[in-house]
């Protein structure tokens, strides 16, 4: 063992001993303990970037006074894609931190859809230089389905060379779970490379034997669930089930009722998708806190998922308490009820901007990544001569749709859209320059009444998604994204009222987080000004494109029947 290891252990002994000064003391707090569910007044005392010290009275070299205030482990966010908060990791790091968001697992296959391992690689480099401590899921389906094009195609053989780098947990959520049932071999081969390790699951609806068969292959955390009793099963056939509320599912309500003492050590919370506007104006996993004890959860639950269970969920043995020989990672906050976050410790290390600012960052991969043909008015046409017609039907918190049909009577060759139905016209382009497909068809719920919304944004092969009530705009939207390389822009009569760049995939900005936040503010506004009544428009559209959520969706191969799993005719 080498003498640097054997020392490090010989100052935590000694620190945690009382024999020496700790390196850092937080002093005067009460720490709610996890396991007993008491407020406990007691010194922490903290070694580099592991507790050594509770439960009792400690010196430290560096002492802070945190009297008044409790101390919980920091927050663990158990799924989640950070190219979906539209900021790099590294402004990820800054951004939610502060919320006391400590431990990030995240799926990095929105930016593997476009450019593969490379992606996958940039994310496990930002991971080593993060004050936060994020851990990755090796994307395994890329893409989600056959229905779909692509920017890359990652295969069992190619994630196999990862499985073991440190920062990777194991086999991110098996979204294509009627392969899995249907022993399709490229699932067979990925499930088998990663048998013993750890498997996500995304299997939203399954139920019954089919999901005796999904979790039989390996798989033990899934965050689809959006009942009780879909939860419910889930956990008695021995699944960790993760609480999701992002920026567009929002699934807490619906679960609250399940997070108890008695289930907690087998709950977690996870966001998924949340943007900067939303964490700016409700929080992150702070936000779920606090909303799950007002609507009734035991903190003691509620606090358990939020950390120690989800660090037990993924084998995070080194964290989820504020105990000796556990990570020293902390927030500070002034109640359990209201968690409003003072001051956040992650490894030992305080997140404060002069903390930030000394990190070291990597330059932007996937530039210039949007190679979409030019379109025009024309190619939004929808044709086909019967009159009955497939429609997308939202709802609104949830990213299943419905599987609506509509009369639209065709007029010189198109189905036009009608805004007095509320039926606009929705088409995804292939834009990572494979074969120029197009895909038209009908969404209702976006109360659209003019103009056109865009984005590159869109799941999880992240073509261009359009939607509209007149052709010319949605042309110059959808070609606007080609020139700004990537991101969101709303137009209405010809003329751009609002945008944001993600030149980083067509996916994350390279601006601060305050700047997209901003940016958010006033897409956000010029959306709501075209007659749009959704509360996060952007991600909606972006979910539209995803066949492996029910019930009815689009992809740049045509309308999908998730059901069936086939494109419609």
């Amino acid at each position: 063992m080498p003498d640097e290891t054997i020392s490090r252990l010989a100052a935590r002994i000694d620190q945690g001993r009382g024999l020496a000064p700790a390196d850092l003391v937080l002093k005067g707090a009460r720490v709610f303990d996890l396991i007993t569910g008491d407020l406990v007044e007691t010194d922490v005392a903290i070694c580099g970037d592991t507790i050594v010290g509770t439960f009792g009275t400690f010196r430290g070299r560096r002492e802070i006074d945190l009297a008044g205030q409790i101390l919980v482990p920091g927050f663990i966010d158990t799924h989640l894609h950070i190219e979906s908060s539209l900021v790099t990791p590294f402004e990820f790091d800054r951004c939610v931190g502060p919320h006391g968001v400590t431990t990030a697992i995240c799926d990095p296959h929105e930016i593997a859809n476009v450019c593969g391992l490379e992606g996958i690689r940039y994310f496990l480099g930002a991971s080593s230089r993060t004050l936060m401590d994020i851990r990755v899921q090796l994307s395994s389906c890329v893409p989600s389905t056959h229905m779909e094009t692509a920017g890359a195609r990652l295969e069992a053989a190619d994630l196999i060379p990862l499985m073991d780098h440190p920062r990777v947990i194991g086999l991110a959520e098996f979204m294509n779970f009627p392969g899995v049932l249907m022993k399709d071999p490229g699932c067979m081969a990925k499930l088998a490379a990663f048998q013993g390790r750890h498997i996500d699951g995304h299997a939203p609806l399954l139920r019954g034997d089919d999901l005796n068969g999904y979790i039989a292959a390996g798989i033990r955390t899934e965050h689809e669930a959006t009942s009780a009793t879909e939860a419910l099963e889930k956990l008695r056939k021995g699944m960790r089930v993760l609480i999701r509320e992002g920026s567009v599912s929002k699934d807490l309500h619906a679960l609250a009722e399940i997070l108890t003492e008695r289930h907690s050590p087998y709950l977690c919370f996870c966001t998924d998708d949340r943007n900067p506007l939303d964490i700016a104006e409700q929080g992150h996993l702070d936000y779920l806190i606090r909303t799950a004890i007002a609507l009734g959860c035991p903190a003691l639950a509620v606090y358990r998922a939020a950390s120690l269970s989800a660090a037990e969920a993924f084998g995070l043995k080194d964290r989820g308490l504020i105990a000796p020989g556990k990570r020293a990672d902390i927030a500070v906050i002034d109640s359990l009820e209201s968690c409003r976050v003072a001051k956040v410790f992650a490894g030992g290390v305080e997140l404060t901007g002069a903390a930030f600012a000394a990190r070291e960052t990597l330059p932007p991969v996937a530039r210039h990544s949007v190679k979409a043909p030019r379109v025009a008015a024309g190619d939004f046409r929808c044709s086909g001569n019967r009159v009955e017609t497939p429609v997308i039907g939202i709802l609104p918190g949830k990213i299943i749709t419905e599987f609506l049909t509509y009369d639209i009577a065709p007029e010189d060759g198109d189905k036009r859209p009608d805004t007095t139905r509320d039926l606009i016209r929705i088409a995804v382009i292939e834009r990572h320059g494979k074969n120029g497909n197009r895909a038209t068809g009908f969404v209702k719920g976006f109360g659209l009444q003019r103009g056109a919304i865009a984005s590159t944004v869109c799941h999880d092969h992240h073509n261009i998604a359009v939607v509209g009530a007149d052709y010319a705009d949605m042309a110059l939207a959808a070609n606007r994204l080609s020139e700004i390389e990537g991101g969101f822009v709303v137009v209405e009569g010809g003329r751009v009222l609002a945008e944001l760049a993600l030149p980083l995939a067509g996916l994350m900005s390279l601006e601060p987080f305050e700047t997209v936040r901003d940016d958010l503010v006033v897409l956000r506004k010029a959306a709501k000004s075209l007659g749009v009544v959704l509360e996060e428009p952007f991600l909606q559209l972006a979910f539209l494109a995803l066949p492996v959520i029910p019930h009815l969706k689009i992809t740049d191969h045509g309308m999908i029947d998730v059901d069936r799993f086939e494109v419609i005719p």
